[in-house]
């Protein structure tokens, strides 16, 4: 519980309406993607980095935790703030500052939704790539902090390769200023990297500078049905050594196809073991070379079925089954819990078969779709979190998964973060030199550990008030 004086202060911050007290509207605030929830003390929503500032420095004296929030789309748990925390509800700042067609970047807001800054630059011929499946309700500064990633990561990168400068508000409510619009920039050390991806822990972002890039004149979609895991997993090889660069390359394997299907009754094969869906783009021409290629190969590599949609119609038809993944897991059990594994593309069908067997070994339906062409895999175990046995079985198979992951020589998240889910394995990611080293990062710019303690890294430090 946070004292009336200090909650009266923070009204005079940001105004009474955006201080938030009453259970029934911090319980708004108490969860995010996953099936975690604690509900905060209080929610603040400033409007301006100057109340951002304040803020934190009330936070900093009252040694009070704090946790930055967008939309709470997250899938880690990041955005969840700790018991008597302080969420600092970014919703607000929600500007598009600047686009800038000269240099073909824009800047914004933290809490500006994707989506609406890539409608904005499309507006003027532009394109902002980083396309998470969450991209019409997360907010810019969510994905940066998360290092949110896409179907288009293969062809166009992360959203760590966008960002080109950062506004961040220190622990103390210092306002750090670094990066900007040139394109080369090595003068000390890469501070707007360090940000990405820290999930609020060493600062928060209150405004982004993004690079963006022409929008392609075409793109061109198909769809490859394989009955072996094994021949869709080669042809994502073989298609990117054709010298073809899908913008986008999608997979879902045979329990996805089932589900899906399930769901829209709309003819899938649900015996084959994996769907491909290919998207290339650029002018008419090469988008239309490399699709045919790309179709050629998994023709030649075991599929059973490959269609090339002739028009705008039937590509959204194409990509039907894979924007209806979600849905049809909702339908299949009452919970679900999307996981996100990276591992070298070689190693995808034994990623797959491991998953399988962690699956049956457990006793739990897991679908496994994601984006082939960077090895970024999503499963998702579907369970009924009110069984307390089923519960322990899914905490169980997700250890397996994560420990299969970095055997196959890959690595716990691809686009997700760390959060608080996959806290417990994170040194078994990375190493005990790596955790040292993150720590000392952490200790110098947040010493108090009031940014965000207990996601990334362990909370080995205590922010209770002295």
């Amino acid at each position: 519980m946070v004292n009336t004086a200090i909650v009266e202060e923070l009204r005079g911050i940001v105004g009474a309406d955006y201080v938030l007290t009453d259970p029934a509207d911090l319980a708004s605030y108490a969860y995010d993607g996953t099936f975690q929830e604690r509900r905060p003390a209080l929610v603040v929503s400033p409007a301006t980095t100057a109340e951002v500032v304040a803020v934190v420095k009330v936070a900093a004296r009252e040694r009070l935790p704090i946790t930055a929030r967008g939309m709470g789309s997250g899938l880690a748990g990041a955005s969840i703030a700790g018991e008597g925390g302080l969420v600092l509800s970014l919703t607000r700042m929600n500007r598009i500052l600047e686009i800038d067609q000269e240099n073909m970047m824009a800047t914004a807001q933290a809490g500006v939704i994707t989506g609406d800054l890539q409608n904005a630059v499309a507006a003027v011929g532009l394109m902002y790539p980083p396309d998470p499946s969450s991209l019409k309700h997360s907010t810019l500064g969510g994905n940066a902090a998360c290092g949110a990633g896409g179907p288009m990561c293969l062809k166009y990168g992360v959203t760590q390769d966008y960002v080109q400068a950062l506004e961040v508000v220190l622990a103390d409510g210092e306002v750090l200023r670094c990066g900007g619009k040139n394109i080369k920039d090595v003068t000390g050390y890469n501070l707007v990297d360090l940000f990405i991806g820290s999930e609020g822990t060493l600062g928060i972002i209150t405004e982004l500078t993004v690079k963006l890039i022409p929008k392609p004149a075409a793109t061109r979609t198909a769809k490859a049905v394989f009955p072996r895991m094994d021949d869709a997993s080669a042809a994502v090889n073989r298609i990117l050594l054709s010298g073809v660069l899908p913008s986008k390359l999608e997979i879902m394997d045979g329990t996805t196809i089932e589900c899906v299907e399930d769901y829209l009754h709309c003819g899938l094969p649900t015996d084959a073991e994996a769907i491909l869906i290919i998207e290339t783009d650029g002018d008419a021409v090469n988008a239309q070379r490399e699709i045919e290629t790309a179709a050629q190969v998994c023709k030649d590599s075991g599929a059973s079925e490959v269609q090339v949609a002739r028009d705008a119609k039937e590509a959204d038809e194409l990509w039907l089954a894979r924007r209806s993944v979600s849905g049809s897991l909702g339908r299949a059990r009452p919970n679900k819990l999307g996981e996100d594994i990276s591992v070298p593309r070689s190693a995808i069908p034994e990623m797959v078969r491991r998953i399988k067997e962690i699956a049956f070994r457990h006793e739990l339906r897991i679908v496994v779709f994601g984006h082939a062409g960077d090895g970024n895999l999503h499963p998702n175990i579907l369970f009924d979190r009110r069984d307390p046995d089923e519960l322990r079985r899914v905490e169980e198979a997700v250890a397996d998964i994560f420990a299969a992951a970095v055997e196959l020589g890959g690595t716990l998240s691809g686009e997700h973060g760390v959060g608080t889910l996959k806290l417990p394995y994170l040194e078994m990611a990375v190493g005990p030199v790596a955790m040292r080293v993150m720590r000392g990062i952490k200790g110098a710019l947040d010493p108090l550990n009031i940014l965000n303690p207990g996601k990334v890294l362990p909370r080995e430090l205590h922010c209770e008030r002295a």
